[in-house]
């Protein structure tokens, strides 16, 4: 049976500059565990039993050696999570957003959203912002109206933003309007040329409808998986092509529109690290660039680590992450916690985003031909709520690393793999994933401050103090 921390006294941190120090007589030190076997998920232990073993490996973390700032852990906000969230009854919908976007008690603090340009393959139809009959076309966005998004997914943001209005919000486009594109249909094709200028445009209208809606877009992503055009919707566009609406449209247009949301480029797998690269060679649309964006369904993790050393200047985000149903716990834990809350933050992401926030039990709604066995981070049916190992994943990061924290250095063993933090409030976050097949107990050390703790196999857990 496992098998929980013991915390020994602390004694205080020396004072570092820039940071505030940690409190003197702190013994509110915590740790949240979850187990493989779901025995134990995501809870605050207070079990208090002295563990020490003179053969257990130290994890050392040192505040000094600091690398990238932290934005946030979250989901994609879909426009199916946000129509089954807004099917459920206000009293329920209510306490459920709280528990997902308010910090105190065991809620879990999300504190960054993707959200879809018009639909992803995770609403219930295809639809663009400037949908049109055949044959017709509108450059000067006339007919532009984010109407479709108003029945659900902006009054559940609104909801969300009353619970946080902090939190951050990405958009990325799954598709143009289809008299947009080379083919004339929501699934493949390219953006035509003699549109860029129309395309920019729609994301500047986009931008300012919702902001009159209340709703800041801090960044958007040029197009999610440019190199994938088989979902409906998707649409292809090479990095050359990225490049040249980057540099010629989209940024003019924002800068003529003074929006300052952010330009990410790329947006797909981590076996592709020459698209952004491609980008970046380019100058005049790396000077317009934020970064790049990040998924795992090909690649390593550890390709993006190069992509920071050639542009230590751009940053990287991690923006999905799809379980499918129903769902392996304690694999999904394992592969999820190493590659995406320890891998994507030790190779330099300032993000981690999995993928869709909820659905019901047979994985709707989606689109014709869209993902069939997305399981989301919830399962709502009604008023019922399942949590889903998405939620675990996540909550393990953001409930402690908020927005502002900075990636220190922590030590790793054969089989421990660890990320840590420093926040902006001067407490440490240690992440720690038990990569065995046994107990591990092992120490964390940080100057002359030690931790003993152990960890079941496969187990998550996160140390604050």
């Amino acid at each position: 049976m496992l098998i929980l921390l013991t915390l020994l006294t602390l004694t205080a941190c020396d004072t570092e500059p820039e940071i505030a120090p940690v409190p003197p007589a702190a013994q509110n030190h915590e740790f949240w565990l979850s187990t493989a076997d779901k025995s134990v998920l995501f809870a605050k232990q207070t079990q208090n039993i002295t563990i020490s073993s003179a053969n257990a490996p130290v994890i050392d973390v040192d505040a000094a050696q600091t690398f990238q700032s932290m934005e946030g852990f979250g989901f994609a906000l879909t426009g199916g999570s946000a129509q089954v969230l807004h099917a459920m009854s206000a009293p329920a919908r209510t306490a459920l957003l709280k528990e997902l976007f308010a910090t105190d008690g065991n809620n879990i603090g999300i504190s960054y959203l993707r959200v879809s340009i018009g639909a992803s393959d995770l609403d219930a139809s295809v639809f663009s912002y400037n949908d049109l009959p055949a044959g017709q076309t509108d450059t000067a966005m006339a007919q532009f109206s984010i109407a479709p998004d108003k029945t659900h997914l902006i009054p559940v943001l609104k909801e969300i933003l009353a619970i946080d209005p902090t939190i951050t919000i990405l958009g990325s486009p799954w598709s143009a309007p289809v008299w947009m594109k080379t083919n004339g249909s929501s699934i493949g094709g390219s953006l035509r040329v003699p549109y860029y200028a129309a395309y920019a445009k729609y994301f500047v209208k986009y931008i300012q409808a919702m902001k009159a809606e209340g709703i800041t877009i801090h960044a958007v992503t040029v197009q999610n998986e440019p190199l994938y055009g088989g979902n409906n919707p998707s649409m292809v566009m090479q990095a050359a092509d990225q490049a040249f609406f980057v540099k010629q449209y989209l940024a003019p247009a924002f800068k003529a529109n003074n929006i300052a949301t952010r330009i990410i480029v790329y947006d797909h797998n981590a076996d592709r690290t020459d698209y952004p690269l491609t980008i970046y060679a380019d100058s005049a649309a790396r000077a317009v660039v934020d970064g790049a964006a990040f998924h795992l369904y090909g690649g390593s993790i550890d390709n993006l680590t190069a992509v920071h050393n050639a542009y230590p200047d751009k940053h990287l985000y991690f923006t999905e992450q799809w379980i499918g149903a129903p769902g392996n716990f304690s694999q999904d834990l394992k592969w999820h916690t190493n590659n995406l809350i320890i891998g994507a933050s030790r190779n330099w992401c300032r993000v981690v985003l999995e993928w869709n926030l909820a659905a019901d039990p047979n994985q709707d709604p989606h689109t014709p031909g869209g993902c069939d066995q997305c399981l989301g981070a919830l399962t709502l049916s009604g008023d019922n709520v399942v949590r889903n190992p998405a939620y675990y994943i996540i909550a393990h990061a953001s409930k402690f690393v908020r927005p502002g924290s900075v990636r220190i250095h922590s030590g790793r063993t054969e089989w421990l793999n660890t990320v840590a933090f420093l926040r902006p409030d001067g407490k440490r976050v240690l992440i720690v994933l038990n990569n065995s097949t046994t107990v591990q107990a092992f120490s964390i050390r940080e100057g002359s401050k030690e931790i003993h703790a152990m960890l079941a196999p496969g187990a998550v857990g996160t140390y604050l103090w």
